[in-house]
């Protein structure tokens, strides 16, 4: 047996202690996990805006947005799933966790569930799939190829086509390779971003496509490495950021010139993954980093960061705030963990036990998963309900259990 396979079996054997460890302690850790099993990994996960009540009101339906990246010659798709999850009314107690289902539950998950609505053929894995928000039907997906397509879902059955045709709506052109990011306005409806490798982002207006192929309206070229993502501002409609490889957060509004951004940071002493402006507070923007950071910067003075959030043991992948607070955000990465934290615990005095979980403003460390986490989503309807996504198939459905994020006395546990 070589180095290196001994060093791989000694991290699986950490990895399943960890995992039982977490295991055992879900039932005073949650409220809530649903764990799903899915064919293939997604790399990308998001709500839908939408819920129903059903089963008299004892438990809702809502729905996820994810896609596929299965192995070499298998076909891809985009997902739709809907996800059963229980009412905090309905009066059901906690059960154990159940290893044949893989669910805890402290609100009635018996009646919890997962299920795929409507397959979509896709040409190579997912990279990002996101829905436009003022129409959540149209969705935006990135491609292994430099194309970004753009697909109406009511034009789709249910069941994908058998021959594997992949047909999208539309296709986006203007990038010469692949990438993640993709950013649709939350203020003008049919304006996407998208970031590549190819260290460009691009902009498209798809109100009125003059055919199927429809050309950038803007190149912004003000990166020097791979722009790993981009992001809208929440309420200044010109305004967008994007992050890469060459370490740096750019600035930009539409109303300039595609080769001036507005700022350059020099954000981080790694690769930028990740960035989201908070949708309560318009100066405040999170980064996430290789470095394993998550930082915070005000807009209206970028010479220093507000804050720096450490406690991650690997490269952040993303990060994201909650859609009910300005202070809770969340973030995930190569560790195999999702962070929430709480900005308004910075700075709050800790015994040195607690110190040793980390620093005061880190709420809870989510370690249900046993591979690298692609990404993680809030729901938009339910409080602290969070869907995550890792390379080990598992699509998991989570809430921190009350107590945890009540106690403003400190003793957040984690793990």
């Amino acid at each position: 047996m070589t180095d290196d396979q001994m060093d791989r079996e000694i991290d699986e054997k950490i990895i399943n202690e960890e995992y039982k460890v977490w295991k055992k302690n879900t039932p005073f850790l949650y409220d809530l996990v649903l764990t799903h099993a899915l064919e293939w990994p997604t790399l990308t996960v998001e709500w839908f805006p939408d819920k129903t009540l059903d089963g008299n009101g004892s438990f809702s339906k809502q729905r996820l947005l994810i896609g596929t990246h299965t192995a070499e010659n298998e076909q891809n798709y985009i997902m739709i799933a809907e996800v059963r999850l229980p009412q905090e009314e309905s009066e059901v107690p906690m059960k154990q966790y159940d290893d044949s289902n893989g669910e805890i539950g402290g609100f009635g998950v018996a009646a919890g569930k997962i299920h795929i609505l409507q397959k979509i053929n896709h040409n190579g894995e997912v990279n990002r799939a996101r829905y436009m928000p003022k129409n959540p039907d149209i969705i935006a997906t990135k491609t292994p190829q430099s194309d970004v397509y753009i697909f109406d879902r009511t034009k789709h059955n249910s069941e994908p086509r058998k021959d594997g045709t992949c047909a999208p709506d539309l296709v986006l052109v203007g990038h010469t390779k692949e990438g993640y990011g993709l950013s649709w306005s939350p203020t003008s409806p049919s304006k996407l971003l998208s970031a590549s490798d190819d260290a460009t982002v691009c902009l498209w207006d798809i109100t009125q496509p003059k055919s199927n192929k429809v050309q950038a309206h803007s190149i912004y070229t003000g990166h020097a490495d791979v722009v790993e993502d981009v992001a809208w501002h929440h309420t200044h409609v010109t305004f967008f950021g994007s992050v890469g490889d060459d370490k740096q957060l750019l600035l930009w509004d539409t109303r300039n010139s595609p080769a001036k951004p507005v700022h350059v940071v020099q954000a981080h002493s790694a690769e930028i993954n990740c960035l989201a402006f908070n949708p309560f507070s318009e100066w405040v923007v999170g980064t996430a980093s290789g470095d394993k950071t998550v930082a915070l910067w005000d807009l209206r003075s970028l010479s220093g960061r507000l804050h720096t959030m450490t406690g991650h043991e690997d490269q952040v992948y993303q990060v994201a705030w909650a859609p009910f607070s300005e202070t809770i955000l969340g973030s995930c990465g190569s560790d195999r963990r999702v962070h929430i934290w709480d900005l308004a615990r910075v700075g709050e005095e800790q015994t040195q036990e607690d110190a040793e979980d980390g620093p005061p403003e880190l709420l809870f460390i989510h370690g249900g998963h046993t591979d690298k986490i692609s990404d993680f989503g809030w729901s938009q309807n339910e409080p602290w309900v969070i869907a995550s996504v890792a390379e080990d198939n598992i699509l998991q459905i989570w809430q921190m259990a009350e107590n945890i994020y009540q106690d403003e006395g400190g003793d957040a546990m984690q793990e």
